[in-house]
């Protein structure tokens, strides 16, 4: 039996437990891991806070949360190709298996090795933060010199995008609340206070001609604040508010895949996707570890050291 930290029915922070449970059969296409680092994000108490369709696997409750991890194979299912029991992987738990466990099933299309020189706790990052960095800078596809907008740019995701951008040659704004600045500006971008300033105002001074890509991390009121801002309403790319298209802009189009995965290792590698960890947590504080990133308040990225 191992260790879980998951739910055992919808709802809010009340509805969690940690509970004992054999390892997971790898069904086909999946693999069964021994989790070293499981990464936290928001996705995470969103389905724990209700159903999301296609990624809860089916599963009977209790369901273990978390959404991706670094570890080693310990067993394959039917049908995985590219992979080795004994293999340090890092992935996506996209069939419902969750990551804050001793033990876990990945989705292994969306599951790569960990190369050489890479850390497990900086992989384990990467599956959300650093494949949705490379996508976003993909889709918006700016030359060297243009400026972008990272809007909410303190969290995980945030700062991945902001750090790949200066490496692309882009000049990078970045807004968020005041404790989120140190972290900002040290990976590269000019910082916008939302708690200190206006921030259409204070972004219009620094570009006036209006810029070339917008990354909206916020949502919600403040992404209609700043969507103005773009010269092209298209290059408003929106990674969690899906009314984004009301406003002329996209939604990000996730590429979840190996390849994608292979390549934010290899950024990671050279230095061009840092990922900016701010806090390490062992599983029996798992629950701390997903308040801090629920309550909005964690600056970069926070992860679940299991092994």
């Amino acid at each position: 039996m191992g260790k879980a930290w998951g739910f055992g029915r919808h709802g809010g922070p009340e509805v969690q437990e940690f509970f004992d449970r054999p390892d997971p059969a790898p069904g086909r296409g999946e693999v069964l891991i021994r989790v070293d680092v499981a990464g936290v994000n928001p996705l995470d108490h969103l389905l724990r806070s209700g159903p999301v369709d296609g990624l809860d696997g089916g599963r009977p409750f209790p369901r273990v949360l978390g959404m991706e991890a670094a570890g080693t194979v310990l067993a394959l299912g039917e049908d995985v190709n590219g992979l080795e029991v004994g293999d340090a992987v890092f992935g996506f738990a996209l069939t419902g298996g969750g990551t804050y466990a001793e033990t876990t099933v990945l989705s292994a299309p969306h599951t790569a090795r960990i190369p050489e020189g890479l850390s497990a706790t900086v992989a384990a990052t990467l599956p959300v933060a650093g494949t949705t960095a490379v996508d976003v800078l993909d889709q918006l596809g700016l030359p060297a010199g243009a400026t972008v907008l990272v809007n909410g740019v303190g969290g995980g995701v945030g700062l991945a995008v902001a750090r790949l951008a200066v490496g692309r040659g882009l000049r990078v704004i970045g807004t968020g609340s005041t404790a989120k600045r140190e972290h900002a500006e040290a990976v590269g971008a000019r910082f916008v206070d939302y708690t200190a300033e206006d921030v259409a105002a204070a972004a219009r001074a620094l570009v006036p001609d209006g810029f070339g890509g917008i990354v909206d991390l916020a949502g919600g009121s403040s992404l209609r604040t700043v969507a103005p801002l773009a010269r092209d309403p298209r290059n408003v790319i929106a990674v969690g508010d899906m009314s984004v298209p009301d406003l002329g802009g996209r939604f990000v189009e996730r590429r979840v895949d190996r390849e994608n995965l292979e390549r934010s290792a290899r950024l990671a590698l050279d230095g061009l996707l840092a990922p900016v960890i701010t806090a390490v947590h062992p599983l029996s504080d798992a629950p701390a570890a997903l308040a801090a990133v629920e309550n909005g308040h964690a600056s970069g990225k926070i992860v679940i050291r299991v092994a």
